[in-house]
């Protein structure tokens, strides 16, 4: 049960990173055609948009949102709980020691960032020290260094850059729109014509909210993983399980950014919206219970 939940939720990854690829091109072949009357114009700009973000985000991952998070980082003296757990998960999990962060903010919450696991780093809360026993320490770490292990860290990195490269590409198509196109076609009157034009118009205005969308989608599934990778390591379910409903029963995070929200492990801004589309994170409830019917 659980490896066949491992294998099914890493297939559904697939397919959202091939629908956000194919999301980046469609908005290049939009921008081409509405811009430059070719389509191909468009897709080249959008691979070289895309590969600045993408190597923009994973040099400089863990530096960045450490900072966006108020995080410092802490040697073993310092914090040695924390850090003799991370030691140990990372063992267990065979991946080098992360760099171990703390942040000053009594909300149980925890992330781990970087762009691949020889260059990882894990965060927790000190809110997240002084809640949790050891045993649920261990499912919260666990769920991280399964993270690293599985390059979630380097996968949300990318969702993240690929997310930016289409916005850009957006606002390029209606700085245009406003602007005049730069090359109009005499058969701009044809029929053809003008639904390619409506469908780039479209495209162009809908290409980051279904972005959006996909992030989403692949954070929350992502999110499941990681929990089912926390029960491989520490063969505890019971740990997680008590974790995550101390995280849920507690107060929003104070320094907390928003666009690093889906890198951690709950919600550290407990929004409760009545659709689920854009939460970046699966509803703790439904992540107990599938903990609870989980075969180790």
């Amino acid at each position: 049960m659980l490896y066949q939940q491992i294998a099914q939720n890493k297939r559904k990854t697939i397919y959202v990173l091939i629908g956000f690829y194919v999301l980046v091109g469609l908005m290049g072949a939009a921008l081409g055609y509405f811009c430059y009357g070719r389509a191909t114009i468009g897709i080249a700009i959008a691979i070289g948009v895309g590969l600045f973000y993408m190597i923009m985000t994973l040099t400089q991952s863990t530096a960045i949102v450490m900072k966006m998070n108020n995080a410092h980082p802490v040697t073993e003296e310092q914090a040695p709980v924390l850090y003799h757990v991370v030691q140990d998960m990372a063992m267990v999990g065979k991946v080098p020691m992360p760099k171990v962060y703390i942040i000053d903010d009594p909300s149980p919450n925890a992330f781990a960032t970087g762009p691949d696991p020889q260059h990882a780093a894990v965060a927790a809360t000190t809110g997240l020290l002084e809640r949790l026993n050891r045993e649920e320490l261990e499912g919260v770490i666990g769920h991280e260094i399964s993270h690293i292990r599985n390059y979630d860290i380097r996968l949300q990195s990318t969702a993240l850059a690929l997310s930016s490269a289409i916005s850009y590409l957006a606002n390029l198509g209606v700085n245009s729109f406003f602007w005049g196109r730069v090359n109009r076609d005499d058969d701009d009157n044809n029929q053809s014509a003008i639904i390619a034009m409506i469908f780039s118009i479209l495209t162009l205005i809908l290409g980051p909210l279904a972005a959006t969308l996909a992030q989403m989608a692949l954070s929350r599934n992502r999110e499941y993983l990681a929990d089912a990778g926390s029960v491989e390591l520490t063969r505890n379910p019971q740990g997680l399980i008590d974790a995550l409903r101390a995280i849920s029963d507690s107060e929003p995070m104070r320094n907390a950014n928003t666009s690093s929200a889906s890198f951690y492990i709950a919600d550290p801004f407990k929004k409760d919206s009545w659709t689920h589309l854009f939460d970046t994170h699966p509803p703790i409830e439904k992540r107990i219970d599938r903990l609870e019917h989980m075969v180790i």
